[in-house]
């Protein structure tokens, strides 16, 4: 593993958690929206992420044993080893119904006089954004420590 694929991966995640947080960003602003473009309220929308260009960590490590254990010859001829990274697959929409809430002078109530919600909830979004966050600065901290890493090998080589 390459320090430059260390940054690619969590430059991948920083990119991932920043979209997913304005995924919540928009959920958060239309809590109360009750007309949307394709007609009835505002439906919430998640970020859904995936895994790209991954080995696992375990099939990594027994290549590097294999090439190891059979000499210089075949650790020259091992292929490389691949960079795991995320990305933001879709933005699903959340197909679960909102609240209905009783106000008959709402221009959107039905002839009972209740109103169709929205399905976002403060809290969820809250406790998702905190998530986004934490994942953020761990990503930043991974940035920062592999970039030591390159500054101390540059200093020991010298």
């Amino acid at each position: 593993m390459s320090f430059f694929g260390s940054l690619d991966s969590s430059a991948s995640g920083l990119g991932a958690q920043r979209l997913r947080m304005d995924v919540i960003s928009q959920n958060i602003a239309n809590i109360n929206t009750t007309r949307s473009a394709e007609g009835g309220p505002y439906q919430r929308r998640a970020a859904i992420f995936e895994e790209i260009g991954f080995e696992s960590a375990l099939d990594d490590a027994f290549a590097i044993a294999d090439s190891t254990l059979a000499g210089p010859s075949r650790l020259a001829a091992r292929r490389p080893l691949r960079q795991g990274g995320v990305r933001v697959a879709e933005i699903a929409k959340d197909s679960l119904p909102g609240p209905k809430v009783h106000e008959p002078g709402h221009p959107d109530a039905d002839e009972d006089g209740y109103v169709s919600m929205p399905n976002v909830n403060i809290v969820e979004e809250m406790v998702d954004m905190i998530s986004a966050s934490r994942s953020y600065e761990a990503n930043v901290t991974a940035i920062a420590n592999t970039k030591a890493m390159i500054a101390k090998t540059m200093e020991i080589s010298r």
